[in-house]
């Protein structure tokens, strides 16, 4: 669609909706949506960057019949009404997975879902962001001047809520125009099974060590006590960044902990004198950091941490030592990745859609041990989409690309 096409959309169409912020508003709510017709659109404002933990302190939906309903939930009190009457119909999310979790916190499920980010992604769109999606798809340029907003601030400012309502207006229209287009590629079912996978997908994991993932820590933090200096700095950071409700990052920075940790202070002056505590928010709690330090200094020898981080159940070891200690791997790996990206251009979907990067590295894992095991001969269609399946790989992933794989593999 051409740019001079693109027709701009300011505000809602329908004026901005009330906030629903009490028990009886909230009732009220959720009988009229029950009582409306067809799929609702659902979107979630979060303040990531400001507060601990990823709750939801804005909940949008629309629905034929209805209108729009910002509501929130931090002064609405349970959300049982809303939850019974959000249970039947189809929502439509952008993104689904990033809104999911904290829904669900709320007590708030879908019984069938679609994901409109999922669907640009599949039809092979350059940019799938709701802005993007839409402009390319209805020609309506939406106005999206808010999205790293604290959505925690009490009153939010109209032209906040506007931002939020517009997310939810065009869902429904959208869903429409993206059905047809998956209809006519011939990937409505592949659809169907990724929106599938992300409704019913289960929670990710705790990491394993996830002080180690602190930004550029792994470049800079390599000896056991330096290491154990991050891990108590971070885990006291977390500690009293979730006591205060706001992201460690603005109770002491990153490059902070990152400091400490490659300075090794052994002072309390040493530490103060670091420039990066020097800022209000890393001398409001000087104590607390020293004692952290304190801690992983007294540390015996043999409690101090590896320097490398612990491998968890099923983890493969990076692919950059493949070459070295895994050759056959390494070299099953290459013609996966060839096949999949060949596959993914013939068929316009990204790769890593086509088949997760994790299955990938699996499969040329398990094929590199065999065949140093001794194993030979050719490996078939129907056994790599075996292997694909109890990976998790759904089957539209198979049929696509378990054939290419077996020729690249033979």
């Amino acid at each position: 669609m051409s740019t001079h096409d693109v027709v701009d959309y300011p505000r809602p169409r329908d004026g901005l909706p009330e906030i629903t912020a009490t028990p009886a508003q909230l009732g009220r709510a959720a009988r009229i949506l029950a009582d409306g017709q067809g799929p609702v659109a659902v979107d979630a404002e979060r303040a990531s960057g400001f507060r601990y933990g990823q709750d939801a302190y804005l909940i949008q939906l629309r629905r034929e019949g209805v209108g729009t309903l910002l509501i929130d939930p931090v002064t609405c009190g349970p959300l049982t009404e809303l939850a019974t009457a959000l249970n039947g119909p189809e929502w439509i999310l952008h993104a689904a997975d990033q809104d999911i979790p904290c829904l669900s916190a709320l007590g708030l499920t879908a019984a069938s879902l679609f994901d409109t980010e999922l669907a640009a992604r599949l039809l092979g769109r350059q940019h799938v962001g709701l802005g993007a999606v839409i402009e390319e798809t209805l020609g309506l340029r939406l106005a999206k001047d808010h999205a790293a907003a604290d959505w925690s601030t009490r009153p939010l400012p109209a032209s906040w809520l506007i931002y939020a309502a517009l997310d939810v207006e065009l869902l429904i229209d959208l869903r429409h125009a993206l059905t047809a287009e998956l209809e006519t590629a011939g990937k409505a079912q592949w659809a169907a099974q990724e929106f599938e996978h992300v409704r019913t997908r289960p929670a990710r994991p705790a990491k394993i060590d996830p002080w180690r993932k602190t930004p550029r820590a792994g470049s800079a933090v390599r000896s056991p006590r330096s290491l154990a200096i991050l891990r108590e700095l971070w885990t006291s950071r977390e500690e009293l960044a979730a006591e205060l409700d706001r992201t460690p990052s603005k109770v002491l920075s990153h490059q902070a902990l990152i400091a400490a940790a490659v300075a090794r202070p052994r002072s309390r002056r040493k530490m103060t004198g670091l420039r990066e505590f020097s800022s209000r928010q890393a001398r409001q709690n000087q104590e607390r950091w020293w004692r952290a330090i304190e801690r992983a200094l007294e540390l015996p020898d043999d409690e101090l941490p590896p320097t490398r981080a612990p491998m968890g159940p099923d983890e493969l070891p990076h692919p950059r030592t493949w070459q070295r200690h895994h050759a056959e791997a390494a070299d099953q790996l290459n013609r996966v990745r060839g096949a999949v990206r060949k596959r993914a251009e013939e068929i316009r979907v990204p790769q890593e859609l086509l088949l997760a990067p994790g299955c990938q590295r699996r499969l040329a894992w398990d094929l590199g041990e065999e065949i140093e095991a001794g194993r030979t001969g050719t490996v078939s269609a129907q056994e790599i989409g075996e292997r694909l399946t109890a990976m998790g790989a759904r089957p539209w992933q198979v049929e696509q690309v378990a054939p290419a794989l077996a020729s690249a593999l033979s």
